[in-house]
């Protein structure tokens, strides 16, 4: 039996988070962001947004919050809400959806549905169900078009009967008991819904429970028994701890059984503290958590390398990092590429920040976006030029010239490197 997921589902509304079609109150703080960061960082496998705006204004504003989650989640996102048209799709999918779900409720939707599968792929694909019927009527086009079935109505098991397609159970159920009946049934693939959103309830010890109860979950599992690790004299491991997006080195700390079973039960980073002899949650006092990401063995299982997403300073100090008192630094040049392309994004920023005279990028700058847009045409076509010459050299030059001018262009639209590479890695 395949891993079952359990999916979270916010509301949106005016760029907050409300607690559903009925009332509407603010859910939480109603920060999105924050929101989704939580669910993340706390056992959702994926997420669930329903865009509840009213009025073609605030649809756009969701469109752009959902681009946000999508940013902050790093767990598959889908969209359900106000889509009418094809380039409602278009909008969610290049937001950062990984699928949208088409209501089968209204007629248009089910029109659609061919459309934008044949245009973006059957997997993105999802459709939203409240009763039997509206599967059983549109069972050919569902099965042909999407890939999942989103029911809003305790239905799955007669989908199920009829249809192999992957159904998610939206359901208002909170009893830990009747939800685990549910998740140990074939027709069920995922739950969302009250309890899997609930702000209250830890998704990572609800899954442990379904763990111990033999229901196949999305946990942490180590490849590799603790019997296996070699330990120092004190019965510890030494931790390297790096941040998951730079690779800057954190801190460096020591685990004992104890406190690797609990951070791969609690996806928070544990350590055993040598100075206080005691079990130590990071964060657990500053606020500064550490998220894991990966632990990976080095060669001589003596050393565990962890890669995290820290909140806030790492180091008591407050620092980011406890690396930050230089010893010895020889001067060298830096060609890791995604620093380079920040490096000089950097500079170009700061040159449209802070002008210089005689400076190129400002001149680009002062005569604005049609000159900009020319001197990224004009560097492409040169690029296609010098790859008709055998000598690679000169495509050398011409990629560069053209990256700095695409970076220009960046700066001046507010496009980051970061969501850049985030989108590339998306894909």
């Amino acid at each position: 039996m395949a891993d079952k997921l359990l999916i979270p589902c916010l509301y949106l509304q005016s760029g907050k988070a409300v607690t559903g079609f009925g009332q509407r109150n603010l859910f939480g703080d109603g920060n999105i962001e924050n929101l989704v960061r939580f669910y993340r960082d706390n056992g959702a496998d994926e997420l669930l947004v329903f865009d509840i705006s009213s009025g073609d204004a605030e649809h756009e504003q969701a469109i752009s919050n959902i681009k946000s989650i999508c940013s902050a989640a790093e767990i598959p996102v889908m969209a359900a809400g106000n889509i009418n048209r094809m380039e409602d799709v278009k909008k969610l999918l290049y937001a950062g959806c990984t699928k949208v779900v088409l209501n089968f409720s209204k007629a248009n939707n089910i029109s659609l549905l061919e459309e934008v599968s044949k245009r973006f792929g059957k997997e993105k694909m999802a459709v939203c169900i409240s009763s039997t019927e509206e599967f059983t009527a549109n069972q050919t086009l569902i099965e042909s078009f999407a890939d999942e079935v989103l029911a809003l109505d305790t239905i799955q098991d007669e989908i199920h009967a009829c249809s192999a397609i992957k159904i998610i159970l939206h359901t208002e159920v909170s009893k830990t008991a009747a939800l685990k009946s549910l998740l140990q049934k074939d027709s069920v693939y995922a739950l969302s819904g009250a309890y899997i959103s609930s702000l209250d309830i830890s998704l990572q010890a609800f899954k442990a429970d379904c763990k111990a109860d033999g229901i196949p979950v999305v946990t942490f599992e180590s490849a590799i028994v603790w019997a296996d690790f070699k330990l120092n004299s004190d019965g510890l491991i030494p931790v390297v701890v790096q941040d998951y997006k730079t690779d800057q080195v954190l801190m460096v700390a020591y685990m004992n059984e104890e406190a690797f079973n609990n951070t791969l039960k609690t996806g928070k980073m544990t350590y055993w503290s040598r100075s206080r002899q005691e079990l130590w949650l990071k964060g657990l006092t500053s606020g500064h958590f550490q998220y894991v990401k990966s632990l990976a063995l080095d060669c001589d299982n003596d050393t565990i390398l962890a890669k995290v997403d820290q909140i806030g300073a790492a180091c008591h100090t407050g620092s980011r990092s406890c690396f930050f008192k230089p010893l010895v630094q020889k001067e060298y040049n830096d060609t890791n590429p995604l620093h380079i392309f920040q490096d000089v994004y950097d500079v170009i920023a700061d040159r449209k920040l802070h002008p210089k005279e005689g400076s190129y990028t400002n001149y680009l700058f002062e005569k604005g976006i049609d000159k900009i847009l020319k001197k990224v045409g004009e560097e492409c076509a040169e690029i296609i030029i010098a790859a008709k010459n055998p000598d690679k050299e000169e495509i050398k030059y011409e990629i560069s010239d053209f990256l700095y001018h695409v970076m220009v262009l960046m700066v001046e639209r507010g496009v980051t490197w970061e969501e850049i590479t985030t989108e590339l890695a998306r894909r």
